[in-house]
């Protein structure tokens, strides 16, 4: 199989997780997820400054900027693998 589809694998993989993750687990797989299929974050950030949960997104996928598509999909399937134990 290739990159592509082991990670697509491991994005259904991490919804069926038997227990949720913590906060900063679920941020680091949103992060690398949006770093996989869209690349560096270009944007501004949350609209509103009191929308704690988009800022925390946003901050967390923008650590990650530079960081190559197909290494944020490695990253990303090691991350669920870990997870599921």
């Amino acid at each position: 199989m290739d990159l592509q589809s082991i990670f697509t694998e491991a994005v259904a993989n991490s919804k069926t997780l038997a227990e949720k993750p913590d906060n900063e687990t679920l941020l680091k797989l949103y992060s690398l997820y949006k770093q996989a299929t869209e690349g560096d974050n270009n944007e501004e950030g949350p609209a509103n400054m009191f929308d704690f949960v988009a800022k925390f997104k946003h901050e967390a996928w923008a650590k990650l900027k530079g960081l190559s598509k197909e290494a944020a999909m490695q990253q990303y399937i090691d991350l669920v693998n870990h997870l599921k134990g």
